[in-house]
């Protein structure tokens, strides 16, 4: 935070863009989510007044977290387009950045598609791009970057879809799902019992107005389950569910089939280890502290990428998993860098 008034003046400040967009694949979700949302692009200083293509970043926010929100200015912290705009004002090649809104009833998508949430990997890669391609002057050269389920988000559309980016930085990323959400599992249970049942707990969630941080965990436990292990068949939600919340015994097969879109376990695939091989830049960094030691599985997966000798930069930091928006100045400086090449 440079001062209490972090804001450039107007000639070095960019413009956001409030694109309304209408999703094909969203339609028809299991949630009955909207298929309109509401896409923030960022152009930079001068772009109105030049003819000049300029390269796209995409930014995922963690667990929660929507495009909109990666706008607000708090009290000790900047928007991401004032980020950007500094970014830009110290040398930093120009670039356009889009804020995608991933957000469900379950609190999030792990950007990924799922029958048990919807085409969140596909509405990234294909239409939001296609979209920012047609309708704002790009190079259609791509990077990402994101934070905690965001940055796995990055990881996962970098492997899915290979060549739609060709830069990719993942901040505290999730990886290493056989350590990193056990944790919540404990606490996902009290919440659950709390409400009576799963469906009790979805059903009042959005019609209270405060939630504990065991809520919390509850509501991102179901959203992984839908995301990792739908099951059509399946009541009261369409996945199946890590743990028995009347007993609190733990299904550690359903576990260990999430584990099949842990990135880590993903590069034993020769054509997504490839996926990311091909990359002009991957960038990986976590807080030597994160409260779900996913520097741990970072390093787990820096090792695999260095057996495999896949190209990329580690970095570690002093700090945790909350309050590392401004990892993001990082990340999006070496990105903006490797799509001007």
């Amino acid at each position: 935070m440079p001062s209490p008034f972090p804001n450039l003046s107007s000639d070095q400040r960019g413009m956001i863009h409030v694109v309304d967009h209408h999703s094909v694949v969203l339609q028809g979700n299991p949630w009955g989510d909207p298929h309109q949302r509401d896409l923030f692009v960022y152009t930079p200083p001068g772009y109105a007044d030049s003819a000049q293509d300029y390269p796209v970043i995409m930014v995922l926010p963690g667990y929660t977290g929507t495009g909109e929100k990666l706008l607000a200015r708090g009290f000790t912290d900047v928007s991401i387009g004032t980020r950007i705009d500094r970014l830009i004002a110290q040398g930093c090649p120009p670039f356009i950045a889009v804020m995608p809104d991933c957000m469900t009833t379950l609190g999030g998508s792990q950007y990924v598609d799922s029958e048990g949430l919807g085409a969140y990997a596909t509405y990234l890669a294909q239409e939001i791009r296609e979209a920012v391609d047609k309708g704002f002057r790009t190079t259609k050269k791509w990077g990402i970057t994101g934070h905690s389920s965001g940055g796995f988000g990055a990881l996962h559309l970098a492997m899915a879809f290979p060549g739609v980016f060709s830069a990719v930085a993942s901040h505290a990323g999730d990886l290493g799902f056989d350590l990193a959400y056990l944790g919540d599992i404990s606490k996902a249970v009290s919440a659950v019992n709390r409400a009576g049942d799963v469906a009790s707990f979805v059903d009042g969630f959005w019609s209270r107005r405060q939630h504990s941080s065991e809520d919390i965990s509850a509501l991102m436990l179901l959203c992984l389950s839908c995301a990792y292990s739908p099951n059509m068949t399946a009541e009261p939600l369409p996945c199946d569910l890590p743990v028995d919340f009347a007993s609190g015994a733990v299904n550690f097969d359903v576990i260990k089939s999430w584990q099949a879109m842990d990135p880590i376990v993903r590069l034993d695939d020769p054509n997504q280890a490839d996926a990311l091989r091909a990359l002009d830049l991957l960038f990986i960094d976590a807080g030597r502290y994160d409260e779900y030691n996913l520097q741990l599985a970072a390093r787990r997966f820096v090792r695999k990428l260095r057996e495999l000798e896949i190209p990329h930069m580690h970095e570690e930091f002093d700090g945790g998993h909350r309050g590392m928006a401004w990892r993001y100045g990082v990340s999006m400086a070496y990105l903006a860098e490797a799509l001007r090449a």
